[in-house]
This record gives structure tokens, sequence and C-alpha cells, in this order.
């Protein structure tokens, strides 16, 4: 009986110092790094320089406040080519740390486009105007995947 139960105790002991080492070995070549939004836009056939320039203007003042308030790490605005008529065009990109800091920023945000932009009603004209010139077909966060170990 004793036997049996010094047998069973080494046999846990064992099970358990074998799933230890085993979790300790796995060693991913990749970690998670920082996060984007990404928004989709269709700018409408004409329309392409009225909607640069509200992106050269607004948009990048925006950008460049929440830069500056360490909310955001970067921005980027690339230009694609349309394969359809339902195809975007254009991708506004926002470089966050992580999701903790853009989830914990974004009272922090919406204090800063008050400032920046002007108040709910503004906000609110400027998406009117932007309707004519541009379409927004959809939105996306991402996580950058980092092809190194993590440090």
């Amino acid at each position: 009986m004793k036997t049996n139960r010094i047998l069973t105790g080494s046999l846990v002991v064992s099970l358990l110092l074998l799933g230890v080492s085993a979790f300790a070995q796995v060693n991913r070549p990749y970690r998670n790094g920082s996060v984007w939004s990404i928004g989709f836009i269709k700018m409408k056939p004409g329309m392409e320089t009225a909607y640069l320039n509200y992106i050269a203007t607004d948009w990048k003042r925006e950008q460049e406040e929440l830069k500056k308030d360490g909310q955001s790490l970067s921005y980027k605005v690339l230009r694609t080519e349309g394969h359809g008529a339902t195809d975007w065009n254009l991708i506004l990109l926002t470089e966050y740390k992580d999701m903790a800091t853009l989830e914990a920023n974004e009272a922090k945000e919406d204090a800063l486009v008050q400032r920046v932009i002007g108040n709910d009603e503004k906000q609110r004209q400027g998406y009117r105007e932007r309707l004519e010139i541009r379409e927004v077909m959809g939105g996306r966060l991402a996580r950058e995947i980092v092809l190194e170990p993590k440090r």
C-alpha cells in the first residue's frame, strides 16, 4: 500500500516536471508588435484631389497631435488601385504601441480631436461634406507580428 502511494506520487511529480520542462522549451520565433487602426476609403471619381487635400490638412493635423501627445506612434497613407466598383483605393493607418494603450486613451483622444478639429457639430459637418468626395468602405484593427523571438 505504501509502495503504491510512493509510486503514484513519483509518477505525478515526474509528469509535472515533464510538463514544466516542455512548457519552458516553447520558443516562438515571433512576438506581438504594435497595433494598427486601418481605414479603407474609396475616393469618388474626380474627387481624389479634394479628399487628399483634406488628408493633407485636417487629418494630418489630428495625426500629428496624437503623435505629439504620445497617444500614437506613427501614421501612413497608402494609395492603391481599385479593382472594382466596390473596392477601396486609399488606406489610412494609425499605429499605436499596443491594444491597452489604444483603449486607455479613448477619452483623451476624443478630447484632443475636439480641440484640434472642433466640437461634435463641427465634426459632423465635416463628415457630411466628405460624404460627397469619399466613401468609407470599412475599418480594421491589426496587430503587427514581429518575426523575432521575445526579448
